[in-house]
């Protein structure tokens, strides 16, 4: 996963739409799928979906799996095929780490900021505004990050759900979520350049590459070694249990420790929300004036411990091992390379077929008739966003027989 800065905001940026900027940059965009991730060819399936919401004048948000980097650029394709551009609600950080030019350039495609760590009531207020009113449809990644897992979805967070049932209760028109899922099959096999990380790995440990290994045992191997540092470094001895089982005790074990430091209340959800609630608490603290260095410097650590917890929360456990195919070799090493390498983004392998799938559209009620109505809303959601995953894989394998 990749650090970002965490911190209260140095302000917000609003959308600044301009279809017609839109439009100009397609050929940019496209070329950058192209050449820097390889990504040759989109199919967009479903299209009539969202199609039919607009002409329905419907308030539409899609939802899609955050799948990979660059996925938005996919998005900015597929809404020129729709026939109108898409909103983004996007981290704060995106825009604090772009140059003022790139800013501008997010916010004329329709990017506004959020603060994911705090109650950011003016993103929340101008997402609810743009499916009240806006011609153009919503982009919300209820992932909300980059996972490397994109067989699996990761527990959506309700935010998407919390949205779009807020925009529902007053809107003068009907409001739809629309289930929409993103896929990347290599169109060659890179097998050759997965082993070469994976060679550079193991001598990253100062380990002897065992490149007569399967490649899938080598990962096996590797995972359970640093997984073993992890533990002794911060439990004291390694665990027992299944790599799931081992995976999940250490993210507690570390949440809990920091839960208990910092005074926040576990309430039981899952780990990217608790980790917020810890991560807000020290913000606060970091953020104090005139703060000691000796005061500092546990609250930085404290900071580290919260994202290594979020990477531990990434890996499934059992993910490759489930299921060994090209693509989640290639998820997994992605991984690898940013958290060990310490690679900004993971290397492109070689040319690559995007899937983007919609669904039918999943109207959302005015009313809460439930006090979990939100809850059982981010299940729908995801729930269907991980059939559309599971469609396209069965007939991907259906058609090449694998």
């Amino acid at each position: 996963m990749n650090r970002q800065p965490y911190q209260t905001p140095p302000q917000s940026w609003p959308p600044l739409m301009t279809p017609w900027i839109v439009k100009l940059w397609r050929p940019l965009i496209n070329r950058e799928l192209r050449r820097g991730q390889k990504i040759t060819h989109i199919e967009v399936q479903g299209i009539e979906h969202p199609q039919q919401a607009l002409r329905d004048n419907c308030g539409v948000m899609v939802t899609p799996n955050h799948s990979f980097h660059y996925d938005s650029y996919v998005m900015i394709e597929t809404a020129h095929r729709v026939g109108q551009p898409f909103h983004f609600l996007s981290a704060w950080q995106v825009f604090a780490m772009s140059k003022p030019f790139a800013q501008r350039v997010l916010q004329w495609h329709g990017c506004f900021s959020i603060n994911r760590e705090a109650a950011d009531l003016k993103a929340f207020k101008q997402a609810v505004d743009i499916l009240q009113t806006s011609p153009q449809p919503l982009v919300v990644f209820p992932e909300g990050d980059i996972y490397h897992s994109n067989d699996r979805v990761t527990p959506f967070r309700d935010g998407a759900a919390a949205i779009a049932m807020s925009a529902a209760k007053k809107s003068e028109r009907k409001i739809v979520c629309q289930p929409c899922a993103l896929k990347c099959f290599y169109e060659k096999d890179p097998s050759q350049e997965l082993a070469e990380v994976m060679t550079r790995l193991e001598q990253r440990f100062n380990w002897r590459p065992r490149t007569s290994w399967p490649l899938d045992q080598r990962i096996f191997a590797y995972a359970d070694g640093l997984l073993s540092l992890k533990e002794i470094e911060y439990i004291g001895r390694q665990q027992s249990g299944t790599i799931p089982e081992r995976i999940q005790g250490l993210a507690n074990h570390v949440l809990a420790r920091l839960e208990q430091t910092y005074g926040v209340t576990n309430a039981g959800g899952i780990v990217p929300e608790r980790v917020k609630e810890v991560r807000r608490a020290v913000i606060k603290q970091l953020e104090t004036p005139d703060l000691a260095e000796e005061v500092r410097q546990p609250l930085v650590e404290a900071m580290d411990d919260l994202f290594f917890v979020v990477q531990l929360f990434s890996y499934p456990g059992n993910y490759l091992a489930e299921k060994p195919t090209l693509e989640r070799t290639a998820e997994t090493l992605d991984k690898f390379e940013e958290d060990v390498l310490e690679q900004d983004f993971p290397g492109i392998r070689g040319e690559r077929h995007a899937i983007v799938r919609f669904g039918p559209p999943i109207e959302v009620p005015k009313q809460r008739d439930q006090r979990d109505a939100v809850a059982r809303m981010t299940d729908q959601l995801e729930h269907a966003v991980q059939g559309l995953l599971d469609e396209i894989n069965q007939e991907r394998a259906a058609k090449f027989k694998v």
